[in-house]
């Protein structure tokens, strides 16, 4: 629970229909949502999607072309940002050079004439856990410690909403792992209402309550991060929200309890409780780390899918995992992360292997895999992906 100068409480935020359009585009379409009080919530999509703008609109630095904006219950649609109750973290620091950092932290309530604003100003930076550096100058603190001065001058006002935009994009990986858990502790421990956009998955899934994944102006998926990571809704939230191996086919047999959809010969099993559609075609999934990958034929067992033969046309070492891609005739490319229990690979780029996985760690969508790529990689990477893929799957088809 929060003390002293950050004893108040944040206030929920509620967007009613709201659109924003440019000369040329629309980047806002009847966007509705509601976010509680005193939530961590994150808006994640790739750029283009309209989370900035959607943080823009309610900082009042862009204005609706239709819809409301609330604040706490007050519509604040047509007031200016700064009789708004909202702070903005950029990533950008944003901090005066010329000053001390604990004169960074206390200007915006000198500016207002608060009260003891030096003395709030040292209860923000010890809430970030840098007052013992309060008389130093930007300059001569790292990237991190900069940007936890930045949240400290923005919580100092004690904002109803603190909008996050991209606020550690400019973090190397380590350190922005760390800001992840210690913002995430911080927002519990001040009560505020964060609003958090972000195009980086992990960090939405680390810090936020409620995810809401944006595309093209408008939020496919909302929930919890477990949720949506398990049982995404859509395509697009399948592979943009970590990875998926997707499979289009007709259902062609039911069950009270289960569909099963038939991919190039194969029969994939997903529980009916976990798939949106239950008849036509159907786009099931599972997630790589799901799959269990096997050099020799596996026995067929109840609860559990299995495909293959295939190769192995590609691996890749991350440390703690290896990802692997499976080349199955008629079905693609099938991606595989195991972890590295052992020295060297589980199966070597070239061997014969099938894949394996539990039936009720599978999902179905409810539209088709073609509306999102099932994954990115650089020209480079793709391009030898796909010659490797061409030559194994001629050489497979072949035999």
């Amino acid at each position: 629970m929060a003390t002293g100068a950050f004893a108040e409480a944040g206030a929920d935020l509620e967007l009613v229909g709201v659109h924003k359009r440019f000369p040329g585009f629309t980047a806002i379409e009847d966007l509705s949502l509601t976010i509680p009080a005193g939530s961590f919530f994150a808006l994640l999509g790739p750029s283009g999607c309209g989370k900035t703008t959607t943080l823009r609109l309610v900082a009042g630095l862009e204005e609706a072309t239709a819809g409301r904006i609330l604040i706490g219950g007050k519509d604040v649609t047509d007031t200016k940002p700064f009789q708004r109750p909202v702070n903005t973290v950029f990533q950008s620091y944003a901090l005066f050079p010329h000053m001390s950092i604990i004169e960074n932290v206390a200007f915006g309530l000198r500016r207002r004439k608060i009260a003891d604003a030096t003395a709030k100003a040292h209860e923000a930076l010890s809430l970030v856990e840098l007052d013992h550096l309060a008389t130093r100058r930007p300059s001569q603190l790292s990237g991190g410690q900069q940007q936890r001065v930045a949240l400290a001058r923005a919580i100092v006002n004690r904002p109803a909403l603190l909008l996050l935009d991209e606020p550690l994009g400019a973090l190397d990986l380590k350190l922005r792992r760390q800001m992840q858990l210690e913002l995430k502790s911080i927002q519990e421990e001040v009560g505020l209402t964060f609003l958090h956009v972000t195009h980086d998955q992990e960090e939405a899934m680390t810090m936020a309550d409620t995810v809401a994944v944006m595309n093209k102006g408008q939020i496919e998926q909302l929930g919890a991060p477990e949720v949506l990571y398990e049982l995404p809704r859509t395509a697009f939230v399948a592979n943009f929200l970590g990875q998926s191996n997707l499979f289009t086919g007709p259902v062609a047999d039911t069950t009270a309890d289960s569909i099963s959809v038939n991919i190039a010969g194969s029969k994939i099993v997903v529980p009916k409780a976990r798939a949106k559609r239950h008849s036509g075609q159907v786009t099931v999934g599972v997630r790589p780390e799901k799959l269990s990958l096997h050099v020799t034929a596996p026995e067929e067992a109840a609860g559990t899918n299995i495909l293959g033969p295939g190769r192995v046309i590609d691996v890749s070492f991350s440390g703690v995992s290896s990802q692997y891609i499976v080349a199955v005739p008629g079905l693609g490319s099938i991606i595989v992360f195991a972890q590295n229990m052992g020295a060297g690979p589980i199966a070597p780029e070239g061997a014969e292997t099938w894949v394996s996985w539990r039936v009720e760690h599978g999902f179905g969508l409810e539209d088709e895999a073609s509306a999102a790529p099932r994954f990115t990689a650089d020209d480079d990477t793709a391009t030898i992906a796909e010659q490797k893929k061409h030559a194994l799957m001629t050489e497979l088809e072949e035999a």
